[in-house]
């Protein structure tokens, strides 16, 4: 009876190695795809939008991470964002659902208008830094007024970076985020 080996010779192992790592790039290319689509059907759907409200905006498409954003930028687009960013808020769910309609598959897009997001994160990250400032002096848990998702996201990741915890308390639309100390 003959013992038979399952070893793998060197070179086959870098075959293999090198199709694995082949697949996750083609994957990650393929999620980089994806995403470059539901930003082209985004981009689309507020360009008709655009033309029924007859607005003037150019539209910037990009991925930011794991993640598709259009971004609408020219002239006063300032109805667009509404009190506060309701309206972008309102607008970015109704993009989502049509790249939903089209790709059966949920979105994460972002959507900025004029800048509104871009300007509110750099907002909220100082006052995520004054507040990890005022719980590191203090060592006192400090609790922030209610925010949407993404304003908590950008609070949470800024605390994180600056190396301590928080957490989102409360229920919606009161929901807040509390930074605690070490």
């Amino acid at each position: 009876m003959t013992d038979e080996s399952t070893e793998t010779t060197p070179t086959e192992e870098s075959q293999a190695s090198d199709e694995q790592t082949t697949t996750e790039e083609s994957q990650g290319g393929d999620r980089v795809t994806l995403l470059e689509q539901e930003g082209d059907i985004a981009a689309d759907y507020l360009e008709e939008l655009l033309d029924i409200a007859d607005l003037d905006g150019d539209l910037d498409m990009d991925v930011e991470g794991d993640r598709a954003s259009v971004s609408i930028v020219g002239a006063d687009l300032t109805q667009l964002v509404g009190r506060n960013g309701e309206v972008l808020e309102a607008l970015q769910e109704l993009t989502r659902l049509a790249v939903y309609r089209e790709t059966g598959q949920r979105s994460r897009l972002m959507l900025d208008i004029s800048g509104f997001r871009a300007n509110k994160r750099t907002r909220l990250e100082m006052l995520a830094a004054e507040t990890v400032s005022r719980v590191k002096e203090s060592g006192e848990s400090v609790a922030l007024e209610p925010m949407t998702p993404f304003e908590r996201k950008v609070v949470h990741d800024a605390v994180a970076a600056a190396g301590l915890a928080s957490e989102s308390e409360g229920q919606e639309p009161h929901r807040y985020v509390v930074v605690l100390p070490r």
